[in-house]
This record gives C-alpha cells, structure tokens and sequence, in this order.
C-alpha cells in the first residue's frame, strides 16, 4: 500500500516539474519525510496525504482506488470503475482490467460542465482522444483548439499544435482539458507511458 501510494506521488510531482523541496515547502512536510514516502518506506497520516493530494490537485481518493487484477480481457459497459475524481468535475474511468502488462493506458473521461480548472500536466508520452459527446477545449502549451463529437487529436511529446492546426517539434508540452459549454462532455483518452505498469 505504502509503495503504491509513493509512487503515484511521484509520478504526479515529476509530472508537474515539482522538486521534493518544492513540495516539501507547500505542504510543510520535511523532504527526508516525502523522498521515503515516495520510495514506500514509511507510511503516512490521512491529514498530510491530504495536502499532498491539494498541492498536487488530485482527491484523496486518487491514491487508494487501482484498477481490478483480473485476467479478463472485455470489460462490460456496466463493469467500467471510476479511478479519479478531479476538482469534483473530471471523473476518470478506467478501461481496461489489467493495466500491469500494457503499454497504453486507456480511459474514458467525463468533463461537467463549466471546468474551468482542469488540472495542467507537463507531458513526455503519446497521447489519442476522441470526443465522444459535447465540445472539448484542448490546450496545449498556449494554443487552444475546440473538438467535436467524432473530433479527434493524436500527438507526442514532440509535437505541438500550432494556431494554423499544423505541427511543430518540442521537447514537451503543458496540456489541460476544458469544458466551456453547459453540457457534459465524453472523452476516450488513450495514452503512454502506463503509470501502472
């Protein structure tokens, strides 16, 4: 448990370029403290998960829900389970029900309307989403485009997006989702690296 949770930790601070002393700062807690917790050698107490879990804008339910281990390769409509919840607008579904194994890490995500606050990510993989239902507003390092239903986006950490649509070669990218209109918006994400490999 102590080593799931460490490492989602980092994997989340890596992705926001925070330094163990940048977090150590905004949550009051000592880097020696947090370079264990990261490594799963100490545990740690439900009040100071929970400012790890604001500094770095995921609930704290995000460190304890993880996909099912089931050898089982069709997940059912009814089956799917919801693996984050972000800023209480952004429920992430997960799709598959053996992530250990895989090298994309798919998920279906629903956006409620008027998300403003979607969460940033610095990201290094490859990334695919399809819009499903309503109109998705993707940001990508400053550039900002509208999909729609049947839309869909497919690029890498060398690619970014610029205002004629074309692309261009970056070393990586600052991404947000958002959701601008009144109704909810459907989103199939498949991407790499799988955190949970």
């Amino acid at each position: 448990m102590n080593k799931n949770i460490g490492s989602k930790i980092k994997k989340l601070r890596t992705q926001k370029q925070m330094t163990l002393k940048d977090m150590s700062e905004k949550t009051n807690l000592s880097i020696g403290f947090l370079s264990q917790l990261e490594r799963g050698l100490t545990s740690v107490a439900t009040d100071s998960l929970e400012k790890i879990a604001d500094v770095l804008e995921v609930d704290l339910t995000y460190f304890f829900i993880k996909p099912r281990e089931q050898n089982n390769v069709i997940i059912r409509g009814y089956e799917k389970e919801v693996f984050e919840i972000v800023n209480g607008k952004e429920i992430n579904y997960h799709l598959s029900s053996n992530l250990k194994d895989k090298e994309m890490f798919p998920r279906m995500v629903d956006i409620l309307p008027g998300n403003e606050e979607s969460s940033q990510f610095n990201y290094t993989g490859e990334e695919f989403i399809y819009v499903i239902e309503g109109i998705l507003t993707v940001s990508i390092s400053g550039y900002e485009k509208e999909l729609y239903p049947g839309d869909s986006m497919h690029y890498s950490y060398k690619n970014i997006i610029s205002k004629d649509g074309e692309a261009s070669k970056v070393v990586n990218q600052d991404h947000s989702f958002f959701n601008r209109t009144s109704k909810m918006v459907r989103v199939l994400v498949v991407s790499t690296p799988n955190p949970y490999k």
